[in-house]
């Protein structure tokens, strides 16, 4: 029966690595604490078993998970995407954009991006603009200082 348990451990361990959801790893490792169980004290019953796969499970989840949480949401809030990195930053326009007529670019950190204007109105090429949002695949942008 501690075969079952050490296969159910690194079922779930596969199971985890596949995901990025910390899902199954407090379970991976309540299967694996109670193979260790059941290969030190072979006697162990199933029910015992089942037992201390869910309290060790349960106990690791419950005492580990907000602070892995915690720990992964702070280092996601530092790695943000190039895109949130670009948001309030200047750019100047290298097309003149005219969102009635579907036109326009940007340039911000030596990219071009298609641009369109916030407010609908047309900017004119080489006017400094701010970044404001990403709609899709184009730079939303206002004029610098509105």
């Amino acid at each position: 029966m501690a075969w079952f348990w050490l296969a159910l451990s690194i079922a779930l361990m596969v199971v985890e690595l596949s995901t990025v959801e910390l899902v199954s790893v407090w379970f991976s490792a309540g299967a694996g604490i109670t193979a260790l169980v059941k290969a030190i004290f072979p006697t162990v019953g199933i029910g015992w078993q089942i037992l201390i796969f869910v309290c060790v499970s349960v106990a690791l989840l419950v005492s580990t998970r907000p602070i892995v949480k915690k720990f992964l949401n702070k280092r996601k809030d530092k790695s943000g995407t190039n895109l949130e990195l670009l948001i309030g930053k200047s750019a100047i326009v290298v097309e003149d954009i005219d969102n009635i007529l579907g036109k326009g670019a940007v340039k911000i950190n030596g990219l071009e991006w298609s641009a369109r204007s916030c407010d609908g109105s047309v900017i004119l090429k080489d006017t400094v603009v701010i970044f404001k949002e990403i709609s899709g695949n184009k730079a939303v942008v206002e004029r610098k200082g509105e």
